[in-house]
């Protein structure tokens, strides 16, 4: 199984071997800029130029949960390896991790000069690697 998203604002649950669609959501209203399957496999979540991050119930195929605080795109998305984390990375110069059972932010990471183009926790740790188009890389703890 592979995820995309892309500018049809669309994300896809593909099969493989044989190429087909297995799922699709829709929701964002403007392009998806990442997608990732939480650790137990029974949602994801997405990021989008519409400044939001959405979870998805896999077994209802619907939205169950859009996250909003981020003044530009989102540009991309991840789980925490316990699954009750997501981390946000926006254009806004920030990036946020959100608690999903609470439904909020629970930090926003200030630091970087533009854009956050990629975040991604470490494995197993509460240590979240960011990306700039400043040309910089950061290493946060977010506990």
């Amino acid at each position: 199984i592979v995820l995309t998203g892309g500018d049809d604002r669309l994300w896809k649950m593909w099969g493989f071997p044989d190429g087909n669609i297995l799922m699709t959501g829709e929701g964002h209203t403007d392009w998806l800029s990442g997608c990732c399957f939480r650790p137990s496999g029974t949602q994801l979540v997405t990021s989008s130029g519409d400044t939001t991050v959405r979870l998805w119930d896999l077994s209802r195929s619907g939205c169950i949960l859009t996250l909003r605080g981020h003044s530009r795109a989102v540009r991309g998305c991840c789980w925490h390896s316990c699954g009750d984390f997501v981390a946000s990375a926006s254009a806004d110069g920030t990036s946020k991790i959100w608690d999903v059972n609470s439904e909020r932010c629970r930090y926003t990471l200030r630091g970087h000069k533009d854009s956050v183009n990629s975040i991604e926790f470490l494995p197993f740790s509460s240590t979240v690697v960011t990306s700039s188009a400043d040309k910089t890389l950061s290493l946060w703890d977010v506990r």
